[in-house]
C-alpha cells in the first residue's frame, strides 16, 4: 500500500526532541567522550579478534546491543546539555555569486499537468521542497527565502535588508527575508554545514495567509493581443487576487501579480480571464500559480525551511577542573555520543560533569605511570589500561574494556582491581599500593581505596561517532556540534 511519513512527522519529533531538553520533568541529555586507546585489531578473552579501523580510519559504530555495551568499557567523561545548548537547525547554504538556486515551490513532487510521468522538480533536480536549495544565508547573516530564479539563471546580486516586503534584486530574483542570525546563534549554532533556524516575530506578524506572489508561465500561448493586460483575477478557493499579463510577439512574456489577495490554498489564472482582458484570441496559454506554506510567507520559518534538524552545542573545556578533572588533558579521545537519562550508581545523574573512568588512590611513592599503559595486579590478575595519573594526589584513573592486555585476564575474565594489592605499570615500571582507608580526595569518595566512577554502563545511548583522535590540552577548548536529524 503507497504510504509516506510526511515532514510534518520529521518536524514534529524535531520539536518533541529539542522541548524534551526543557519540560517540567525533563529528560537528561549527557555528550560524552570516550575511546583514550588507538584503534586496532584487539583480542577478546575468547579468542577472538575485533577489527576497530584505524585511528586515520575507524570504522562506524554499529547498532547493536554489543556495541552499546563496548561503548562503556572506555568512556571517559560526559557533560550535560542543557537547555540553551540545543535548537532547531537546517542545513547552511550560503548565497555565492553565480550559482543558480532553486525557487520555492508548494508542488515539487506532484505530476506534471497532463502526465503520468513526469513530475515536477527543482533547478537543481530535487523531488521536494527540503532538498531544493531555495534559500541562502547571506555574508550578514539574514536568511532568505528565494520566490522566483528570474526562470532558472544564475544569481549575481547577494539579496541585502531585513524589509518584511518582496526584495527584487538587480538580476531578477526575487526574494523573501526571513530571520538573521545573532551574534550567540553564530558562536553557538552556526557551523559548516548547518546553521540555527528561528521565526522572526516582526516577519511573522506580516504574514498573509494565502497571499499570492509569484506565477509562472507554463505556456506561453499565442496569437495574443500585444500588451500588458490588467486586472486578471486569479480564480481559486481565496479571494481578491489580482494579475497582470504581459503579451509581446501574440505570446504570453510576463505574469506579476498585482493583488496578493488572501486565503488561497489553490489557484490559476484562465486563459478566457486573459482575453477579456484585452489580450483578445490568445490560445494555448497555461500559467502556474505559486501557493504560499500555510499563514504566509515567514509566518513559520522553521517549518518552511525544513528544520527537522537539531543541533546540540558542547564545549569540552579544558579538564573541567571545577569538577574534579573529569575530563583528563593528560589523554586524547576517539569517540563521542549522546547519552539519555544517565544514571550514577542507579540514581539518576544531574551534576553538570560526569567521570566514566575508574579510579584507584595510591600511597606511598608509586612513581609515574604513563597514559595507554596496562596495568596490572599480580595478586588478583586484574588488567586495565592508564587514563590518567595525578601525581599530585596520587590518584590512578584507568579503565578495563574486554580485551587482553586491556581488561581481561589470562583466563579470559574481567577480574576488578581489589585490596591493598601492588599494581604496576607494564611499560614505566611504576608500582603502587592502593590506599586501603575510606576518604575523599579532589571530590572523588573512596572505598577501600577505589571508586567505579559515576556512568554506570545500563545507560541508553542514543548517538555514537567514531573519529581519529582528538588531542586534549589544559588550556583547550573543544567545541562539539552535534546535528541529529529526524
Amino acid at each position: 500500500m503507497p504510504a509516506i511519513i510526511t515532514n510534518k512527522f520529521r518536524l514534529h519529533n524535531a520539536s518533541n526532541f529539542v522541548e524534551s531538553f526543557s519540560e517540567s520533568s525533563p529528560n537528561i541529555y549527557y555528550l560524552a567522550m570516550g575511546r583514550p586507546q588507538a584503534f586496532a585489531t584487539s583480542t577478546g578473552g575468547d579468542s577472538r579478534t575485533q577489527y576497530e579501523g584505524t585511528d586515520s580510519s575507524p570504522l562506524t559504530p554499529v547498532d547493536s546491543v554489543a556495541d552499546e555495551f563496548y561503548f562503556f568499557d572506555d568512556i571517559i567523561a560526559a557533560k550535560r546539555i542543557t537547555t540553551s545548548d540545543v535548537s532547531r537547525a537546517i542545513p547552511r547554504r550560503n548565497w555565492t555569486t553565480g550559482t543558480t538556486y532553486d525557487m520555492y515551490r508548494h508542488d515539487y513532487g506532484q505530476y506534471v499537468k497532463g502526465s503520468t510521468s513526469s513530475t515536477i522538480s527543482a533547478n537543481s533536480g530535487a523531488s521536494n521542497l527540503n532538498d531544493s536549495s531555495f534559500y541562502v544565508l547571506s555574508s550578514s547573516n539574514h536568511v532568505y527565502k528565494c520566490l522566483s530564479n528570474d526562470g532558472n539563471t544564475a544569481s549575481t546580486v547577494e539579496p541585502t535588508g531585513t524589509s518584511t516586503s518582496i526584495l527584487t534584486t538587480g538580476d531578477n530574483y526575487k526574494w523573501k527575508y526571513m530571520y538573521s542570525l545573532t551574534a550567540s546563534e553564530q558562536t553557538n549554532f552556526l557551523s559548516t554545514d548547518f546553521m540555527h533556524v528561528s521565526t522572526d516575530s516582526t516577519v511573522a506578524a506580516a504574514a498573509v495567509d494565502g497571499a499570492l506572489d509569484t506565477i509562472l508561465i507554463k505556456t506561453a500561448g499565442s496569437s495574443g493581443t500585444n500588451g500588458t493586460h490588467a486586472s486578471v483575477p486569479i480564480r481559486g478557493d481565496g479571494s481578491s487576487g489580482v494579475c497582470s499579463v504581459t503579451v509581446a510577439g501574440g505570446a504570453v512574456t510576463a505574469v506579476t501579480v498585482t493583488t496578493a489577495g488572501t486565503g488561497y490554498t489553490f489557484a490559476y489564472v484562465r486563459n478566457a480571464d486573459i482575453v477579456t482582458a484585452g489580450a483578445t484570441n490568445l490560445s494555448g496559454s497555461e500559467l502556474d500559480v505559486i501557493i504560499p506554506p500555510k499563514g504566509g510567507h515567514g509566518k513559520d520559518a522553521v517549518e518552511e525551511l525544513g528544520g527537522h534538524y537539531a543541533m546540540m552545542n558542547t564545549d569540552f573545556t579544558g579538564d573541567e577542573s571545577s569538577n574534579s578533572g573529569d575530563f583528563t588533558t593528560q589523554n586524547d579521545f576517539r569517540r563521542v555520543g549522546l547519552l539519555l537519562d544517565p544514571t550514577t550508581g542507579g540514581s539518576a545523574a544531574s551534576a553538570t560533569t560526569l567521570r566514566g573512568t575508574k579510579a584507584v588512590k595510591l600511597s606511598g611513592t608509586p612513581g609515574s605511570f604513563q597514559v595507554d599503559e596496562e596495568i596490572n595486579q599480580a595478586t588478583t590478575g586484574a588488567v586495565g589500561k592508564v587514563v590518567e595519573y595525578d601525581s599530585t594526589n596520587k590518584i590512578l584513573y584507568y579503565i578495563q574494556t574486554r580485551f587482553n592486555d586491556e581488561g581481561v585476564d589470562s583466563n579470559g575474565n574481567l577480574t576488578a582491581f581489589s585490596g591493598a594489592n601492588a599494581i604496576t605499570g607494564q611499560t614505566s615500571s611504576a608500582a603502587g599500593t592502593p590506599d586501603a582507608s575510606t576518604q575523599t580526595v579532589d571530590n572523588i569518595a573512596f572505598a577501600s581505596g577505589y571508586n567505579s566512577g559515576e556512568i554506570d554502563a545500563d545507560t541508553d545511548v542514543l548517538y555514537q561517532e567514531n573519529r581519529s583522535p582528538i588531542t586534549r590540552a589544559s588550556d583547550q577548548t573543544e567545541n562539539i556540534k552535534l546535528i541529529v536529524e529526524f
